[in-house]
């Protein structure tokens, strides 16, 4: 296995901050009065998810994270005139009467970050957003991120969502997570690229009728097949749910990709002719009439990308029959999401370590 120099460099970087805070440690014990470095820590660490939003912030860098830290704490700590102090402002004038345990603070948080780093600085779905339904009536499955069936029901652990140790929304993603159909406790799983692909193009697609989106769906596979790493490529997701679990809904998009670096979702719509404008049995109708019957159809279909974009964030590309009629040209548009990339400059450790050397 060919070494990481990056991770490398962070955890050199890691084990000198742990032997520099050792150095602090009889200083710090010494003006705080605390009996050990265990007792110490406790003061620190564990409370990062009480002071800093760790599922929707994104930290990309450890004085970042202190920041973040210190301002939670400082919002935590009972107001300084208060007859009854609280844990967080007893622990706040500790470390203010010790310029050792500030330094020690202070680096005990940077080292946190460092072990941490990559669930901390990678953009995570919004809570609200954490779980996708799709599929027809009666043939609807949830993909979610941390499936859990409590109380007969599937919901996320919403605590292990920022672990996930895939990318979120890929091929990979589904792979570790599997499908769900709400009810049932037993997952859907998958325990390779081809059955997963087999399964969306026979029955998630296939039910829907369309050949659009049939010819779609092989170009996929076909993608996916050729990827280098077929576990990345981001999920054609089928039939994505307006109303999510719920069995009546509104509506459905035919097809969602969403990016697993920013989370941002673009949405596409084949919408033939024949089955999104033509009129039947118009016979004896006024033109007022027919005018009217069309107008309906027309404002259905753009309150249904409206709603998409208002409540799911999903904006909506919409094919007719025009574009429909080369459907490897659709399928070209669609590749852009599938290949995205990371365009958020992380911490390099390797150049940080080595730049003066």
């Amino acid at each position: 296995m060919t070494r990481d120099p990056i991770k490398a460099a962070r955890r050199k970087m890691i084990e000198q901050m742990t032997a520099d805070l050792r150095k602090k440690l009889p200083d710090v014990l010494a003006e705080t009065g605390l009996a050990s470095e265990s007792s110490l820590n406790a003061k620190i660490g564990g409370k990062a998810a009480e002071f800093i939003d760790l599922h929707h912030d994104v930290i990309l860098s450890p004085d970042q994270y202190v920041t973040l830290y210190m301002k939670g704490f400082k919002n935590a700590m009972s107001p300084p005139e208060s007859k009854f102090k609280n844990t967080h402002r007893e622990n706040f004038e500790i470390f203010r009467l010790s310029p050792a345990a500030q330094e020690y603070f202070i680096l005990f948080l940077k080292r946190s970050y460092l072990n941490h780093f990559t669930e901390l600085s990678r953009v995570r779905p919004d809570l609200s957003q954490s779980e996708i339904w799709i599929g027809q009536n009666k043939a609807d499955y949830g993909l979610l991120i941390t499936p859990r069936f409590v109380n007969g029901a599937w919901q996320n652990d919403r605590s292990e969502i920022r672990h996930f140790p895939k990318l979120y929304w890929t091929v990979g993603h589904v792979l570790q997570s599997g499908l769900v159909v709400q009810g049932d406790p037993d997952k859907i799983e998958f325990p390779d690229v081809k059955s997963y692909l087999t399964f969306f193009k026979n029955s998630l697609v296939r039910a829907s009728g369309s050949p659009y989106e049939k010819a779609i769906a092989q170009s996929y596979v076909d993608f996916v097949n050729a990827a280098s790493d077929p576990e990345s490529v981001p999920l054609l997701i089928p039939e994505y749910r307006y109303e999510g679990a719920a069995s009546k809904h509104k509506y459905r998009l035919d097809f969602c990709i969403i990016d697993p670096f920013t989370m941002q979702k673009v949405g596409y719509e084949l919408s033939p002719w024949s089955t999104h404008g033509y009129l039947s049995k118009i016979g004896g109708l006024t033109q007022a009439k027919i005018n009217e019957m069309a107008k309906d159809n027309f404002e259905k279909e753009m309150n249904k990308h409206r709603s998409f974009f208002k409540k799911h964030g999903i904006y909506a590309l919409i094919y007719t029959d025009s574009q429909l009629a080369n459907i490897s040209e659709v399928f070209d548009d669609m590749k852009q999401y599938l290949e995205p990339v990371d365009k958020v400059v992380q911490l390099d450790f390797h150049l940080l370590e080595k730049f003066f050397v």
